[in-house]
């Protein structure tokens, strides 16, 4: 389609503008229209999808498909068009059309609400409180712990069960005479206080030791999965095969080797410090641009459409559902766990949605106000900073991206520049993360 495409006007956060085909391109549409629509048509004397054109349009009209015509223009020129516009729409486009005719060029003028511009004050210079944090030489052990429980060893203890071992262990489950299905297991690897089985299991298994048999009696749980269970007394005859402990490394010069590219223990610390204070340092800007933001959005906060509101729940929704499928549920399941209907649901974010809406449209607006624009370097870099995190080619995430999601991504570029930028103008005092108090007990 070389269809031509005229801006028109923009009043309020309405645009209107033109899609103009030529005679030639909407009499191709209604050939188009007709080669797949003619099997619908039964016409005496022709076999079924076999009359002509000219023989439905007399039979039916000579516009019979002109409607599907206009909506096939409409469908592949509308996108186009908004594309080639710049134009971030809001909602559904309402449409008039010229008069229509075979042999007459058509015209199609569209009136679609856009993203709003609000006016902004203000803005620079809002006063905020930077916390910051200091890695103390405890939050260093406490890391280098972590990464020497990471590398310990299992190894056979010839001695009685302990809690925090790992026992491999056969069992078989018994509710009075009857043993029970799901109950029974040979060689299972169980650590001891993980809280994996019924409470009180694993704490009786504590004291055997390996070659031992030993019964273990449980009361499953009111609430346990399955009815027939549920509350009742069971005994699980076990049998201790082995007890495993955890043996950890050697914190020294050779475990940092091992574990590391540094060669001595001192370097590791130093390397964990360095990356830890870098960690909290970011935190503590980014809860400042936080701060800012919302100090921006208060002083600025706007009524926002309904439709961007209810289009922001929607995404909302999804983001919940998309992070309940990895956990095996699904949207529908939560509401029902959670006793609530979708409309229900729906309105107990309308208050987050509404706010997220609102912010977006205050800091767009500052980008518009201080004509805020992405370079093709800040644009390559961003590619690559993104291509170094998804661990793919920066010609890979361009193409993942889509030449038609190009500019909101470009916007998210504008939006990440207009809040450094409000950060950077902004008066923040810095501030020492006061020490928590420790709790005490109320009298």
């Amino acid at each position: 389609i070389s269809m031509k495409t005229t801006f028109v006007s923009k009043e309020k956060n309405d645009v209107k503008f033109t899609m103009d085909f030529t005679a030639e391109e909407f009499d191709a549409a209604v050939v188009k229209a007709y080669q797949a629509s003619k099997d619908q048509f039964v016409i005496d004397g022709f076999r079924k999808g076999k009359a002509p054109r000219s023989i439905i349009e007399k039979h039916y009209g000579e516009g019979i498909f002109f409607e599907d015509a206009i909506n096939n223009l409409f469908k592949d020129g509308y996108p186009g068009a908004i594309n080639e516009l710049d134009l971030e729409v809001i909602d559904s486009p309402a449409a008039e059309f010229s008069e229509i005719g075979k042999g007459k060029p058509m015209t199609i003028t569209i009136t679609v609400p856009v993203y709003p511009v609000v006016e902004v004050k203000d803005y620079f210079g809002v006063e905020v409180e930077q916390v910051e944090a200091k890695v103390k030489p405890e939050d260093v052990e406490k890391e280098i712990e972590g990464l020497q429980k990471r590398n310990a060893r299992m190894i056979l203890a010839d001695r009685p069960v302990k809690e925090g071992d790992t026992v491999l262990l056969d069992y078989s489950g018994f509710v009075g005479e009857e043993q029970f299905e799901g109950g029974t297991a040979e060689r299972q690897e169980l650590k001891i206080g993980s809280g994996m089985f019924i409470p009180g299991f694993e704490e009786q298994l504590v004291g055997a030791t390996p070659g031992e048999k030993k019964d273990v009696t449980v009361t499953f749980p009111e609430e346990y999965h399955s009815e027939d269970l549920a509350g009742e007394e069971a005994v699980f005859h076990c049998l201790i095969h082995e007890v495993k402990e955890e043996q950890l490394p050697e914190l020294d010069d050779e475990f940092a080797k091992d574990v590391s590219e540094y060669d001595t223990l001192d370097e590791l610390k130093k390397e964990t410090e360095a990356r830890l204070q870098k960690y909290a340092d970011e935190q503590s800007v980014n809860a400042a641009k936080d701060a800012v933001i919302e100090k921006v959005y208060q002083i600025n906060k706007t009524d926002v459409p309904r439709v961007m509101v209810e289009d922001e729940i929607d995404r909302m929704a999804q983001d919940l559902d998309h992070q309940l499928r990895y956990q095996g549920l699904s949207l529908e399941q939560y509401l029902q766990f959670m006793q609530k209907d979708a409309k229900e649901f729906r309105e107990e974010l309308r208050e987050d949605a509404t706010k997220k809406v609102s912010t977006r449209l205050v800091l767009m607006s500052i980008v518009e106000a201080e004509k805020v624009d992405v370079t093709e370097e800040e644009l390559e870099t961003e590619l690559a900073n993104m291509a170094v995190q998804y661990n793919m080619e920066a010609a890979q995430v361009k193409e993942m991206i889509g030449a038609d999601n190009m500019k909101f991504f470009k916007k998210d570029i504008q939006l990440k520049k207009v809040i450094d930028m409000l950060y950077d103008k902004a008066k923040v005092t810095k501030v020492e993360k006061a020490e928590e108090a420790p709790e005490t007990e109320e009298k």
